[in-house]
């Protein structure tokens, strides 16, 4: 199956490319010299003109919330304008394969504790621009499954965490800062915000092995969690990173990182996911924060 990544050159983008080298005799990779802009629709349509993938997984995003207020007209015209754009391109090329749509769990929005874990059937309830925009490209993607010759598949994956993610997500931040500390680059001083909340993490080796067995047997129309079912607090993170780095760490409240009405808890059911796929985790928490904080240390050890 010859698979086009779109955002193939980001975080998860990066870790499916590994996962279709390591799997290479059920999935190959569509060759790509560059990352294309979603935007560029004309681009898209030569492309797949010239060569026309059996699956797209399409991860290309703005995903940082807080980016996302400053500039809600980008995060749109990316999340949304560049999905249709995509899809409009792959129909001008004859595509009928499978279409994979990352989406997002913060589409539920905030819930009751009584009301967890978050189910695929909940109504979805945006609360910030990011939300939003998923929102409405899920939609879309749905209209499409169903008047289109495109069988399309949409996931909405709770926190995911893994060895090269960016400093602005929560666990790589906190691991970059306290290797940095560890290494005697900056005071023994963590910077947080609410580390009181409690989310739900999965490796994002994990993530993209429920990507690859959805594009084989993911039902048409159909949205799936991908989750560990567990919800766990930030503090609790930040104990097991200060753990593994062995460093004593002054934990300090920086209130430019405090949200305002921030869900206290919030974890998913991945049910449906393993009834369909046979999906469970292969890699622990620790062993993704070891991991996490093995790769900053040794990028600011290299500069």
């Amino acid at each position: 199956m010859l698979s086009f990544i779109s955002g193939a050159h980001g975080f998860v983008g990066s870790a499916m490319q590994s996962y279709i080298e390591l799997h290479s005799d059920e999935l190959q990779y569509y060759p790509q010299n560059e990352e294309i802009d979603v935007l560029d629709k004309d681009k898209l349509v030569s492309m797949f003109s010239s060569k026309l993938p059996d699956a797209v997984i399409h991860l290309a995003a703005k995903s940082y919330v807080p980016e996302s207020f400053e500039n809600p007209e980008h995060t749109y015209r990316v999340n949304f304008i560049g999905t249709l754009h995509l899809l409009q391109a792959l129909k001008e090329a004859n595509f009928s394969g499978t279409f994979l749509y990352v989406g997002s769990s913060d589409v539920y929005g905030k819930a009751d504790e009584k009301d967890l874990p978050f189910l695929e059937t909940r109504p979805t309830a945006p609360r910030n621009p990011y939300s939003v925009s998923k929102v409405a490209a899920e939609a879309l993607c749905y209209q499409w499954s169903q008047t289109e010759n495109i069988r399309i598949i949409m996931v909405r994956p709770f926190n995911h965490i893994g060895p090269g993610q960016s400093p602005i997500f929560v666990v790589s931040d906190f691991a970059k800062q306290i290797a940095s500390i560890k290494l005697g680059l900056s005071p023994p001083i963590l910077n947080v915000g609410n580390i009181d909340v409690y989310r739900d993490f999965t490796d994002v080796r994990d993530v993209v092995r429920a990507y690859a067995l959805l594009l084989k047997s993911g039902l048409n129309g159909e949205a799936y969690n991908i989750c560990s079912e567990k919800a766990v607090s930030i503090r609790d993170i930040i104990n097991k990173l200060i753990g593994i780095s062995g460093v004593d760490i002054q934990i300090q409240t920086d209130q430019a990182r405090l949200r305002p009405a921030e869900q206290i808890k919030a974890y998913g059911s991945c049910k449906k996911l393993k009834d369909q796929t046979g999906w469970d985790q292969t890699i622990s928490l620790d062993q993704s924060l070891q991991d996490i904080y093995s790769y900053w240390e040794e990028k600011l050890k290299n500069g």
